[in-house]
């Protein structure tokens, strides 16, 4: 049986269609069976979203970790077209999807490719973004913790979206020990954003 964060799928493709808007900005997301939120953008990802575009950092350089079709990583770059978005999914039908709504939505300052948590990652980023894929386990979500802390640059800043529920106490706990600060930007139904600064 696959999961959204496997690397093949085995359910049969059904792909559909839905707006993401944010502000003014808008995008025609295709979404399929075998992916993350297929219905249309998760809640958690959404605050991840605003929270970040809210936050007054200048991030030449992001990183979408866990990317899924696309929705966080395009709206990002869509808004933040001075910065160049790095996408990565380990889920092929994902990537495969987040290219194409990359292409039919003209945005041309991201990257989008194959890496499990952050093992093909190349270079370091100002920005870390990431709603972690928790049904895969805590052992990978404190892997995309510990790899984001060594991709960030010096100043950098990791934003991640987890609910109370979802283990968030224990994700602020290894952010404050890895990081040595942990800020709640926000809270909305339960979903906390976490940022933390690499010194």
């Amino acid at each position: 049986m696959s999961h959204y964060y496997s690397e093949e799928q085995d359910v049969e493709s059904n792909p559909s269609m839905f707006t993401y808007r944010y502000e003014s900005y808008s995008l025609e997301l295709k979404t399929d069976s075998g992916v993350f939120s297929k219905g249309g953008i998760d809640y958690g990802s959404d605050v991840l979203v605003k929270a970040f575009l809210k936050d007054a950092g200048s991030y030449p350089r992001i990183l979408d970790v866990g990317c899924g079709y696309g929705p966080i990583g395009l709206m990002v770059a869509k808004v933040r077209q001075e910065s160049l978005v790095d996408m990565i999914d380990v889920n092929a039908r994902a990537l495969s999807l987040a290219e194409e709504n990359k292409k039919n939505n003209d945005i041309d300052n991201t990257r989008i490719y194959k890496s499990d948590a952050l093992d093909s990652v190349a270079g370091t980023f100002d920005a870390i973004l990431t709603n972690p894929p928790i049904r895969a386990g805590k052992d990978v979500v404190s892997k995309i913790l510990d790899q984001s802390y060594e991709f960030l640059d010096g100043g950098g800043a990791l934003f991640v979206v987890i609910q109370k529920k979802q283990g968030m106490p224990s994700a602020k706990k290894r952010l404050q020990q890895l990081f040595g600060n942990v800020e709640i930007v926000t809270k909305d139904k339960g979903y906390y954003i976490l940022k933390s600064v690499k010194g």
